[in-house]
């Protein structure tokens, strides 16, 4: 199984990488899972198209900035819609700014794949939208876990 490991980037701390990091370890021993995170996949696009200053792009070369973001929008809905199974993603104050984990939490929907979502809002802040195209929605990591070994170890739901 490979799971997209969705969240915000853009205006999280380093991009959000810690826990991606933590919870690819996670499914791999555990799971036997595969992960592909993003903020893995814009590190190569940066990398592929020297555009190692792109943050600066947003206020002195915008149309630029736009140009680069669009290839990573491409890629990450390449692999929500054609390569991840399911995705598991971190809803926190800092998607509340960005646009991108909405859309991947839609576009899976849409796709009937399920999204897994941990969610660290209070729930009246929690969007219906989301929570509709949420399969199973989670207070923190540890009841994720939990729930991904009964299904995907145990055969049960």
């Amino acid at each position: 199984m490979i799971v997209y490991l969705s969240g915000a980037m853009e205006f999280a701390e380093n991009e959000g990488a810690e826990w991606r990091k933590n919870l690819t370890t996670w499914l791999e021993s555990e799971l036997g899972h595969t992960s592909i995170d993003p903020v893995v996949e814009s590190a190569k696009i940066v990398a592929e198209n020297n555009a190692h200053d792109y943050r600066d792009w947003k206020t002195n070369k915008p149309d630029k900035y736009a140009d680069f973001i669009r290839l990573c929008v491409l890629n990450d809905i390449n692999i929500v819609m054609n390569k991840a199974d399911y995705l598991i993603c971190l809803w926190d104050q800092n998607v509340m700014k960005g646009a991108g984990t909405h859309a991947e939490i839609t576009l899976a929907f849409m796709e009937q794949k399920p999204v897994y979502l941990v969610n660290m809002l209070s729930s009246k802040d929690l969007s219906g939208w989301i929570m509709a195209c949420s399969t199973k929605i989670f207070s923190n990591f540890s009841n994720l876990k939990k729930h991904l070994k009964r299904k995907y170890l145990n055969g049960g739901a």
